[in-house]
């Protein structure tokens, strides 16, 4: 019992003693969490539209990072480079709806999902046929010195890229929230039937939605690859969206936002106070426990809708 008691006091006397280092860490959570909200916010406006988790997100954040930067490994421009990779994406998402998902049209959410796994192995091997299985280093531009702020130590990258995120993010919400398009996005997401009966083209939705979740997995791919090296466990990191989700909620944009913040918090918080004294590498699994206690307790999430079915 003693030592129980050591292992869950402890942290909270080093917290209390060093409250700088405490916050230091926390803000860099945050950061994190921004990011992780990004790419989630992709699977929330593929789930929105269609009714189907797109396990395939995490490939196409390695997807499009493998090309950006494997355009500019061949001496391509940056710019260049991104605005290549973009028309890339846009040409997946629309190869994507087009073939696997239009013939699919009305048929069982698990076929889908199913569908979306396939997507994700064909990824994984194109991008590894094209480019290769090495490391990329990849340098966009983003200083990574620290920055000192009220005696804070922040690190400027991860500033730049929630701020970079933050406004991906914000922009994202007005236009599904305040558009043509995304009142039509939302009418789908509501029925498809009656979305389609008043004159609400569904394939053009889903192509929108799967065009905007691939530019979100590019910017994600660009800002992890720059920040951890272009590497096949981007896939993995990607998911890390999926406890953002269970604590969000799948339907929620507000929820996908708020569970990313606290995924990335309480990860970082975790892994520097309490990683000693339970092993270490709490980073790893503290997401995926955190969620599995939102299952027991709230499965919909803290923005998602509670779903009564009448038997």
């Amino acid at each position: 019992m003693e030592t129980l008691s050591a292992v869950l006091v402890e942290p909270f006397l080093s917290i209390a003693e060093a409250p700088m280092f405490f916050f230091e860490v926390l803000i860099g959570g945050l950061l994190s969490g921004v990011m992780y909200a990004l790419v989630a916010l992709g699977f929330v406006l593929i789930f929105k539209a269609s009714g189907v988790f797109n396990f395939a997100q995490g490939a196409m954040v390695l997807f499009a990072a493998l090309f950006f930067v494997g355009f500019i490994d061949l001496g391509w421009p940056i710019w260049l480079a991104l605005i290549v990779t973009v028309l890339v994406m846009i040409l997946l998402a629309l190869a994507i709806e087009r073939v696997v998902l239009r013939p699919l049209v009305n048929q069982d959410p698990i076929i889908l999902f199913m569908a979306t796994i396939g997507i994700t192995f064909f990824l994984d091997g194109f991008g590894q046929t094209l480019w290769g299985s090495d490391v990329r280093r990849l340098d966009i531009g983003i200083p990574e010195d620290p920055l000192i702020i009220a005696g804070l130590y922040l690190n400027l990258f991860d500033i730049y890229a929630a701020v970079i995120c933050g406004l991906l993010v914000l922009g994202l919400a007005l236009f599904f929230q305040f558009t043509p398009t995304g009142r039509a996005l939302r009418a789908v997401a509501d029925d498809h039937q009656a979305a389609m009966s008043i004159g609400v083209p569904l394939n053009v939705i889903w192509a929108i939605v799967w065009t905007v979740a691939g530019l979100v997995g590019l910017v994600a791919g660009v800002l992890w690859g720059a920040k951890l090296g272009v590497q096949f466990n981007l896939a993995l990191i990607a998911l890390k969206a999926l406890p953002v989700l269970i604590l969000g909620g799948f339907t929620s944009v507000p929820g996908a936002i708020v569970g990313g913040l606290i995924i990335g918090a309480g990860e970082k918080v975790a892994e520097v106070f309490w990683g000693d004294a339970l092993g270490g590498a709490i980073e790893d699994w503290f997401a995926y426990m955190l969620a599995m206690v939102f299952l027991l307790f709230r499965p919909q999430g803290l923005f998602g809708e509670k779903i009564i079915e009448r038997v």
